[in-house]
């Protein structure tokens, strides 16, 4: 009797210890189908950051998730049909970049959950009720880009202490324009400096926009995030260079593609954790549960190249705050 008990006992054991276990598990033998909604195609290492975050919690493309993409490439007024597509291919769960893409999303569906990566303006724009409470299918990650756009400006002016008039690049379009408007509006007041605000409502408009910053010789560019703007940054950054405008921007990317610096979150670190949301929501947490959280990484990348080609001098102290100098 004694030895019949042994495997009793073990088998009791074991079972102790790995329930714990098995409630993290995603359940046996589904296939989750994720709906990617993205405003512009996301860069390579933003889009294997998102993967990998799903990796850690288990979940890989090909095995037990299936991720539809659907990119309006810049033409954001396809979004609401291809918002659609996704709903009619009922997938579970839809993660949307930017603004305008979860926006289009929630117009699509009241039901499946909707997880945004880098919204601008959550609240402000109506896609939750607030941070804390989101209420309805909408959760996920805000980008934070209005509150760092007086940061931004501070360091445009360290760089080039001598500017007294900045251009100031937006569309009309976007959600958060407003508010990132009124806080650069604040911090030029307190920098003593004058806003040239010019719009482009699409990449046709740019050259006007320029036009209009040298007719009126600005001396710095700030260029607010934008999901248009971001898909057309190499574009923007060859023309600041040809207007010899130092320009810094919301997006490390936009360093990245040639501007002379950029402050804010980092795009990567929030689509790896937007994997965070889609493992709570597939193990059935619900979007109205789960808070919203803002940037937690923020990265200061100076474009050296740029500098140099402008005939400016980084200041010492902005190289050791950099987290980035490309060279």
């Amino acid at each position: 009797m004694r030895l019949r008990s042994i495997p009793i006992v073990v088998t009791l054991a074991l079972g102790l210890l790995l329930a714990p276990l098995a409630a993290h598990a995603q359940p046996a033998g589904k296939v989750y189908r994720i709906g990617y909604l993205g405003n512009v195609r996301p860069p390579p290492p933003v889009w294997e950051a998102f993967l990998r975050g799903l990796r850690e919690f288990g979940w890989v493309e090909g095995q037990n998730i299936v991720i539809e993409r659907r990119n309006a490439e810049g033409r954001f007024e396809r979004l609401p049909d291809l918002a659609a597509d996704l709903v009619g291919l009922r997938v579970d769960i839809i993660v949307a970049s930017g603004s305008p893409a979860p926006l289009a999303a929630k117009r699509a569906t009241n039901t499946i959950p909707i997880v945004m990566m880098n919204a601008g303006d959550p609240v402000g724009s109506g896609l939750v009720t607030s941070l804390g409470r989101p209420g309805g299918n909408v959760t996920g990650l805000s980008l934070l880009a209005p509150a760092l756009v007086g940061k931004q400006l501070e360091l445009l002016k360290e760089i080039v202490p001598e500017v007294k008039r900045a251009a100031v690049l937006t569309n009309p379009g976007y959600p958060a324009r407003a508010i990132m408007l009124t806080e650069a509006d604040g911090a030029a007041r307190q920098l003593g400096l004058q806003l040239q605000v010019l719009d482009a409502r699409g990449p046709g408009e740019f050259e006007a926009a320029f036009s209009a910053m040298t007719r009126e010789r600005a001396g710095g560019l700030l260029i607010l995030v934008d999901p248009m703007f971001f898909g057309e940054r190499k574009r923007l950054a060859d023309l600041a260079a040809r207007s010899r405008l130092p320009a810094v921007s919301g997006l490390r990317e936009f360093a990245d593609a040639g501007i002379l610096m950029a402050y804010g979150a980092s795009l990567s670190d929030l689509f790896r954790r937007a994997a965070t949301y889609v493992d709570k929501i597939l193990k059935g947490r619900k979007p109205a549960d789960l808070p919203v959280e803002q940037p937690t990484k923020f990265e200061l990348v100076i474009n050296l190249k740029t500098a140099k080609a402008l005939g400016l001098t980084i200041p010492q102290s902005m190289f050791i705050r950099a987290d980035e100098v490309i060279r």
